[in-house]
């Protein structure tokens, strides 16, 4: 019998020292404290209720050394259930037994100081996750140990129930009761069952927490990091909602949509790559703003709320005239004309006549080129008309009656005609606009043969060129 007890002691212990984690988050606690032995129990062996009827009978009954007097070390098994070892020493110097004189009387009686030790191991299932309690913790446990009181030794078979109270989440104080049956037989009948109490505190210990967050590494989605546990231990130093292994810009807070980087203007597009943060805009602009819309962008646009082409700077191009041909297109910007003549005025046939009424009047000096005093009021009239057209172009053409050689009258022709040119361009006509012809005697309008005819015919004319 002595060698199956101890085959059982050695068993429990191998199963304790292979168990898992004392809970999800600690795999060990150690528990120390003091323990009391009472052996009333044993006394009463014949009627059940007698085992329990003085539990409580401390002065009487209990052996308690008053010192650190038991350890207990234990891991989690899984499902409520941990397994622990537990060493304890104690003194017996109150024995519990029936009076020899009245057998249903009890007697305590101190057997010599005898020296208690024992080694249990202990199976215990905790209801504290049942009751959804993080603080009060109610147990059951069975096991078995063995145990020496003075000369004897004897094998138990324990259970009982405890409850522990958690200061914090590691730290404990805990009560338990044990019942020890011995496996007695006829060479050990003086050794007694007995109740065994404890009490001390308990410290959970072993759970890994790298980062020190308080989040376990096994639960820690970034045990390197510390982090709050609303986001599994992962750290949002900007508090932006995105996690800082996710998140592009660490220190600056930001959107989830662009991994945790701003879009101060809600825009679309981050800070970062926004030419213009503040500002909404658009990204064909790197998120500068085009107001009006005209694909100018405003910070280039000198027409920011008003449409217009690129090519003048964002704005419309004006019409300064207002006859319906933009300045860029018109030749005549500041003079009301016609879409058909490219905005300047069209020279009208009335007006073609005026100016070469005006030419007939051009006086020459006899035999020159050049003009008699009384022609230049004439020649400034003219000017002026040319002036009101600026997009028409003029020849000025030369003409002689037929006296004189033909070669002389063509020459005058060409210097007269070039000599009303060249006044016309020093007053402001421009140069290319004008051209000048002479012909001599050949295209008379008028006789020869007469002197009013002659006259007629030594002219200058002003013919418009389409």
């Amino acid at each position: 019998m002595k060698n199956l007890n101890k085959l059982f002691i050695a068993v429990c212990l191998f199963v304790g020292l292979a168990s898992q984690a004392q809970d999800s988050d600690n795999p060990w606690a150690l528990s120390f404290g003091v323990n009391a032995v009472d052996t009333r129990t044993s006394a009463g062996d014949d009627n059940f209720p007698a085992h329990f009827d003085q539990m409580f009978k401390v002065k009487d009954n209990w052996n308690i050394l008053p010192s650190l007097s038991f350890v207990n070390v234990s891991r989690y098994m899984g499902g409520g259930f941990t397994f622990g070892v537990t060493g304890s020493v104690n003194k017996i110097t109150k024995f519990v037994s029936r009076s020899e004189a009245n057998p249903k009387d009890f007697v305590t009686t101190n057997p010599g100081d005898l020296a208690y030790y024992g080694v249990d191991g202990v199976v215990k299932y905790s209801f504290m996750n049942l009751i959804g309690s993080k603080v009060i913790d109610p147990s059951l446990h069975i096991g078995g140990g063995y145990t020496w009181i003075g000369d004897y030794d004897q094998g138990t078979f324990n259970a009982g129930g405890g409850l522990t109270f958690w200061f914090t989440e590691t730290v404990g104080f805990s009560l338990q009761t044990t019942y020890k049956k011995a496996f007695a037989d006829d060479t050990r009948a003086n050794f007694p069952s007995h109740f065994q109490h404890f009490a001390g505190l308990t410290f959970k210990f072993g759970g890994k927490d790298t980062d020190g967050d308080g989040i376990y590494d096994k639960d820690d989605a970034c045990p390197e990091a510390a982090g709050p546990k609303e986001l599994k231990g992962c750290p949002d130093t900007d508090g932006d909602g995105v996690l800082d292994k996710d998140d592009s810009c660490v220190d600056v807070v930001g959107l989830a949509e662009f991994q945790g980087c701003p879009d101060t203007d809600k825009d679309g597009i981050t800070d970062a790559a926004d030419a213009c943060p503040d500002v909404a805009g658009l990204k064909a602009f790197q998120g500068c703003p085009d107001t009006d819309g005209d694909g100018t962008q405003d910070k280039n646009d000198k027409c920011v709320t008003t449409a217009g082409p690129k090519e003048n700077a964002g704005c419309p191009w004006p019409d300064t005239d207002g006859d319906s041909v933009l300045d860029k297109d018109d030749k005549c910007p500041t003079v009301k004309g016609t879409v058909a003549n490219n905005g300047c005025p069209e020279i009208s046939e009335e007006q073609i006549n005026k100016l070469n009424a005006y030419a007939k009047t051009i006086l020459f000096n006899s035999g020159k080129s050049s003009f008699q005093e009384q022609t230049f009021p004439v020649l400034q009239s003219i000017a002026a008309i040319l002036t009101e057209y600026p997009s028409s172009k003029f020849s000025i053409e030369g003409h002689t009656d037929s006296d004189g050689k033909d070669a002389m009258n063509q020459k005058l022709s060409e210097d007269r005609a070039a000599a009303v040119k060249n006044y016309l361009i020093e007053k402001g006509i421009a140069a290319s606009r004008l051209s000048s012809a002479g012909f001599g005697e050949t295209k008379p309008i008028d006789s020869n043969k007469t002197k009013a005819g002659k006259a007629n015919n030594r002219r200058v004319e002003v013919k418009l060129i389409k």
